[in-house]
């Protein structure tokens, strides 16, 4: 092999990164990055409530009641108005309401509540009387407690009515997701419909034309090519459909129908 001539050197290439830039990068890597605290859960969250109790005393107890069980009241209503103006406002998790109490009655109030959706409300009331519980549940209220008011009462009712009201609009919402997508499925369908009708037209107007431009070729001497031209020009000219145009040469070029024999 043939000595390399000592002029004819390979040029040295000059490095991708110096050494100050890897020093660079490897202290940039071994660097502790800050790490974003985790979210709180949101279990841990103190569920809202709105009190609705015309009587203060009563009021008071409650309030007292609910906040060493971990709940954080948001708003306390004397009259039923206001329990409806602190909700809608304050949008809680729960409504506490009492049944008599000025201005609104707390069923009213309740209904008015349950119907734009906003939280579960449980009733309160010193009656038990079937009337007022078919009264408050027709109202839309998830479930009722009984004065003297007892903890082992009305804690789990409140968990109750708050299930009650997730697993209702859950449920809400899987309706609302099935009726849009029955909606979508049934326009995609009408589409396909469309399109199946337009291709079916398509496929029968074409074989019409075919037809028709075979008879001409037939009948009036035309070339296929010329033919073809006769009948897309005086369509476009006469603005007459090639379909409609196709039919009436078919209906004169074409082979009348044989006569039935007549007994």
């Amino acid at each position: 092999m043939a000595a390399k001539n000592a002029d004819d050197q390979t040029p040295k290439m000059e490095p991708v990164l110096t050494e100050e830039e890897l020093e660079a990068v490897a202290q940039e890597a071994a660097a502790p990055r800050e790490e974003t605290a985790p979210a709180e859960p949101d279990e841990n969250r103190k569920r809202t409530v709105v009190v609705a109790e015309d009587e203060s005393v009563n009021r008071m107890d409650l309030v007292g009641m609910l906040e060493d069980n971990g709940y954080e009241v948001v708003g306390e209503a004397a009259n039923g108005e206001e329990a409806v103006e602190l909700t809608r406002a304050k949008r809680p998790d729960v409504v506490c309401m009492d049944v008599k109490m000025p201005r609104m009655d707390g069923i009213t109030a309740a209904g008015m509540i349950c119907d734009e959706n906003i939280a579960p409300v449980v009733m309160l009331t010193a009656f038990s009387q079937p009337d007022l519980v078919k009264k408050s549940t027709g109202a839309g209220a998830m479930a009722y407690v009984t004065k003297p008011y007892e903890e082992s009462k009305l804690i789990p009712a409140l968990e109750v009515a708050m299930g009650r009201f997730a697993e209702i609009n859950d449920l809400l919402d899987n309706v609302e997701r099935s009726e849009a997508k029955l909606k979508e499925t049934k326009e995609e369908l009408a589409k396909a419909q469309a399109d199946l009708q337009k291709a079916q037209d398509t496929l029968e107007e074409r074989k019409l034309v075919d037809r028709a431009k075979g008879l001409l070729m037939d009948k009036a001497d035309f070339s296929e090519q010329g033919a073809f031209r006769w009948i897309q020009k005086t369509s476009m000219d006469q603005r007459i459909p090639k379909k409609r145009l196709a039919m009436a040469i078919i209906a004169k070029y074409g082979d009348p129908k044989p006569e039935r024999n007549e007994r």
